[in-house]
């Protein structure tokens, strides 16, 4: 039961972070001029990425682990979709990170903030898998 509590407490930060993003840091960020946006999107994704990245691997694996001791199939399906974040990420979200990431400042403009609050768009999916997988597993434990 412990890898399902890990799993738990891993899908929920990960969620509580995600959704943290879309609700609050994002409409913000969206506040600010131009170039200011694009100043403060660059670091805020580049450690958010490894956060989330991390508690997403963290809390599939937990679930596989507590599907495995428990014998029960159910822990798989939070894992997965903890685990869809990766290709999601790479796959859907990634050529527009690395367009934003790439884009200078001092050139910032009405695209760079367009592909912003597209990533903003992105993002929400993200969120999305993080919650649902969260409320699967709480559900399980309960059930445990």
């Amino acid at each position: 039961m412990t890898a399902g509590l890990f799993a738990l407490i891993a899908a929920a930060a990960f969620a509580g972070a995600a959704f943290y993003i879309n609700v609050a840091e994002q409409p913000a960020r969206l506040g600010l001029d131009d170039a200011s946006l694009l100043r403060q999107w660059k670091p805020s994704y580049a450690r958010g990425f490894a956060m989330q990245a991390s508690l997403a691997v963290i809390s599939a694996l937990s679930g596989f682990l507590a599907s495995w001791q428990l014998q029960d199939w159910r822990w798989s399906l939070p894992a997965v979709l903890m685990l869809a974040n990766w290709p999601y990420t790479l796959i859907v979200m990634m050529p527009t990170n690395k367009r934003i990431a790439a884009w200078p400042a001092e050139q910032a403009n009405s695209e760079s903030r367009a592909l912003i609050v597209s990533w903003g768009g992105m993002h929400a999916v993200r969120t999305a898998l993080g919650l649902v997988a969260t409320a699967m597993y709480l559900a399980l434990t309960v059930a445990s």
